[in-house]
């Protein structure tokens, strides 16, 4: 296999047909597997003249593009072998490399739902805490009469004579 070499994006030409062939999502899921261990497969393209044809690897350079790369790792393929793309995109790599793309899907879907769900339960936590932590206000010590401490004057004549005959003072 010929050796991997870096190309300009706005040199390589997409044929129409390949075009209509682009998913959104898979664009989104190699983008993010571009952005977290680099681009690990190069694409191939074939030389026509002063362009390069894209062989094989559209969601790669859609992605790269998305990221807005100016260059994409590539390989130069021959005519020939260009001539038989549909057996290269049937190719063991080519399906590892989807089933690669899954497993990173599966994993970071994993991943945030369990961030989500340790999320929830913090937010489950602090409103348990605040419910059972008493209100603003709320008295310690719930036998003592309620608009009284300690320190205040009885409101009623015989509230201070009851204070003074339990004081041992006179009245």
């Amino acid at each position: 296999m010929p050796k991997p070499e870096s190309f300009p994006i706005e040199n390589i030409f997409v044929p129409t047909k390949q075009k209509k062939a682009i998913r959104p999502d898979t664009v989104a899921e190699i983008a993010e597997s571009i952005l977290d261990i680099g681009q690990q497969a190069p694409i191939s393209v074939w030389r026509d003249g002063d362009r390069l044809v894209l062989v094989e690897g559209l969601h790669r350079l859609e992605a790269c593009k998305a990221l807005g790369e100016t260059t994409i790792l590539g390989v130069l393929v021959t005519a020939e072998l260009a001539q038989h793309k549909p057996q290269l995109a049937e190719r063991p790599e080519v399906e590892a490399e989807r089933i690669k793309m899954a497993r990173l899907k599966q994993l970071r879907l994993e991943k945030e739902a369990a961030e989500a769900s340790t999320a929830a339960l913090k937010g489950v936590k602090q409103a348990e805490a605040s419910r059972t932590r008493p209100a603003k206000g709320a008295r310690d010590k719930p036998k003592a009469s309620p608009g009284r401490t300690a320190k205040s004057p009885p409101k009623t004549l015989s509230a201070w004579i009851t204070q003074q005959k339990g004081s041992g003072g006179r009245y």
